[in-house]
């Protein structure tokens, strides 16, 4: 599932092509993604400009004028890429595909500038939706999401009131997104391993000094991310159709049975598995 350094990169790549454009054409292939689509969904996109592009949690956010939002998830599986002439530094190269006609390319959207954006989810675990501006804090998706981790909000006294009480490990309570916004498994086992904090500890026992440095290594890690293109691991691209490359500085995250990369450490990286998901970390160096 993209976390929220795939969602970020996705977006970087897309505002040059789409914001202060108008959708010429937006073309939808089928009825729905994982949910149905909203009636009229082409028809009321088309002909609409682009605003700006903003993101909230692992959710891109499309503004358009008239008050309007397209809320978009990237599911499992679903990418964006940009064909026809290169706009901006980002998106360096234009995409060679099916120009939106392949099985899966489910949304077609056409810029005024001759640029087309293709929106492909062969799992089709992606949603797009229209919603309000002005009831965007109050929509069921958005609504009770806690702050964005790269943001001033989220800070060491803010994540400490929000673990209070907490008797569920650090690792589930960061993966809770009225904790923090849009962290993931990769991310949040990154950050617990640059904190030097065992993802099995119970949240409401880590103290304000380790709270700041988990909170450093958070927005550290996800800085990364981003700077690195986001991580690979099965379907995530950029919109250029380029792989992200963070996995490779992976330092916990899918290297069981390894050696901890903390200099004069000699732990392994073990794995267990919470709340059905694998947790990667060094027993040794994490407390």
């Amino acid at each position: 599932m993209p976390e929220l350094p795939e969602v970020e990169t996705v977006r970087l790549g897309l505002v040059p092509v789409l914001e202060g454009r108008v959708l010429a054409k937006v073309t939808a292939r089928r009825p729905d993604l994982r949910i149905p689509l909203p009636p009229g969904f082409a028809k009321r996109l088309t002909g609409r400009r682009v605003v700006k592009l903003t993101r909230r949690a692992k959710y891109m956010l499309v503004h358009l004028d008239g008050d309007e939002i397209l809320l978009v998830h990237l599911g499992m599986s679903g990418r964006f890429t940009v064909h026809g002439k290169v706009v901006g530094s980002f998106v360096h190269r234009a995409v060679d595909a099916e120009n939106g006609l392949g099985a899966h390319d489910h949304i077609v959207f056409d810029t005024d500038a001759g640029q087309r954006v293709i929106y492909t989810d062969h799992r089709r675990f992606g949603l797009m939706t229209l919603l309000k501006a002005s009831e965007q804090e109050a929509h069921k998706l958005l609504a009770g999401l806690g702050p964005e981790p790269l943001s001033a909000e989220f800070s060491a006294a803010s994540l400490s009131k929000a673990l209070e009480g907490k008797r569920t490990p650090i690792k589930a309570a960061l993966l809770d997104q009225r904790v923090v916004a849009g962290l993931g498994n990769i991310y949040v086992c990154e950050a617990l391993y640059r904190a030097g904090i065992s993802p099995l500890r119970l949240a409401a026992t880590i103290q304000s000094a380790r709270l700041k440095k988990l909170v450093d290594a958070i927005k550290a890690v996800l800085r990364d991310a981003i700077k690195a293109g986001g991580s690979t691991l099965r379907d995530y691209k950029h919109t250029d159709g380029e792989l992200g490359y963070f996995q490779h500085t992976f330092q916990v995250y899918d290297r069981e049975g390894e050696a901890c990369c903390t200099k004069g450490c000699k732990g392994v990286v073990k794995r267990v598995v919470q709340s059905g998901r694998s947790t990667f970390y060094c027993a040794t160096c994490q407390r």
